[in-house]
């Protein structure tokens, strides 16, 4: 079957991969409301494309915190690819460079900071989860910044596991052969075995409930790399990342996995980003499936996204190659998008692009 969209490989990674696993990548919190809604909430926005503009040269490049990178779309952090397939965060990270991107590496990867900055060059970032121990912390940040990793993904959250119904079912565990690789050396790479979900265990045991913004602080006194506050869903948590001096806001509902009726991504960007008044760079992640999706959230004032499941679900299905072809999809039907609307640079898509539901209740002199 030759794959035409990137929804197409989670079939092929549902068949592929055993069942335990396919459900931790798939699943959401709860009643998985929220998990639905990321997807549903872009299906709302409409577009009001602008006709018989020149679009034969489109510019889709930008800079995240200073970096080129060739497009607004990046990969967000998923955890233990490695179950998904061998190559795991090597495959990823070589997709990543090759489409000229940012690749964000998870905290709990089946493969090092160290192993996956010797893939060779590329534009990472490190996704930070905060253990009780400090020094757990300070030493894989440290670890971070000397491989190379130029920005800190901070996942604020999740003080606790959300409430994964599958992973319970299932007893979700890491298969015997893997490790959490950033935490061998440390005797924190294992999961114990439990009568629920392992992961929720692991979580309650390592991670540090009593996180807050002074934290957010702390970090920026051990390391020079700028701090993404990511997990953010209001403009008061917007203010405060700011305050606290994030250098840019991730957008971001921990891909529906964490605490179920949170509104969309999508549908919370907007706040944000006027929350954040052009202090810095806001980012989504969380259902973006579509070119079209990510032209949305441009036009809603983000600087760009990051997508997960559909790495994890191609990287299952063909490994490197497919990680590669969902880079390219999305890359070329945001490109025509882009096309179709009259726009042939990122800072040509505005807000009056599109018609959201809020503006379909109010009189058209908006516009």
């Amino acid at each position: 079957m030759e794959i035409t969209n990137v929804m197409e490989y989670q079939p092929i990674a549902k068949q592929k991969l055993p069942k335990m696993v396919y459900d931790y990548y798939a699943s959401g919190a709860e009643d998985e409301w929220t998990l639905k809604e990321n997807r549903e909430a872009f299906s709302r926005i409409l577009f009001r494309p602008r006709i018989l503009i020149d679009v034969s040269r489109i510019d889709m490049t930008t800079t995240v915190l200073g970096f080129k990178i060739s497009m607004p779309i990046m990969i967000a952090p998923t955890a233990m690819q490695k179950m998904a397939h061998p190559e795991g965060e090597y495959a990823t990270a070589r997709a990543a460079s090759a489409a000229g991107t940012i690749m964000t590496l998870s905290s709990w990867a089946t493969s090092s900071v160290e192993e996956v900055a010797s893939t060779g060059p590329g534009i990472r970032f490190f996704q930070l989860y905060v253990y009780k121990d400090r020094n757990v912390v300070a030493q894989l940040v440290r670890r971070a910044e000397r491989a190379g990793f130029k920005a800190i993904a901070l996942t604020v959250d999740t003080p606790r596991l959300g409430r994964r119904e599958a992973d319970i079912k299932n007893r979700f565990n890491l298969p015997p052969f893997l490790t959490l690789k950033n935490f061998e050396g440390l005797d924190l790479g294992k999961m114990d075995k439990t009568s629920d979900s392992g992961l929720a265990s692991y979580v309650a045991s390592q991670i540090d409930r009593s996180l807050s913004w002074k934290d957010v602080k702390w970090l920026q006194t051990i390391t020079t790399m700028p701090i993404l506050v990511k997990g953010v869903l209001t403009a008061e948590d917007t203010r405060l990342a700011i305050q606290n001096g994030a250098a840019g806001i991730i957008v971001s509902n921990h891909g529906a996995r964490q605490l179920d009726y949170v509104p969309a991504t999508i549908t919370a960007l907007e706040e944000v980003v006027k929350a954040a008044q052009g202090r810095v760079p806001v980012f989504l992640d969380g259902g973006v499936r579509r070119g079209t999706d990510v032209f949305k959230a441009l036009a809603l004032g983000a600087s760009g996204i990051f997508i997960g499941r559909p790495v994890v679900f191609s990287l299952a299905a063909e490994g490197e190659a497919g990680v590669r072809k969902v880079l390219q999809m999305i890359r070329d039907e945001f490109e025509l998008t882009m096309a179709l609307s009259g726009c042939t640079s990122l800072k040509e898509i505005t807000r009056s692009h599109i018609l959201t539901e809020a503006d379909r209740h109010r009189p058209v002199s908006r516009l």
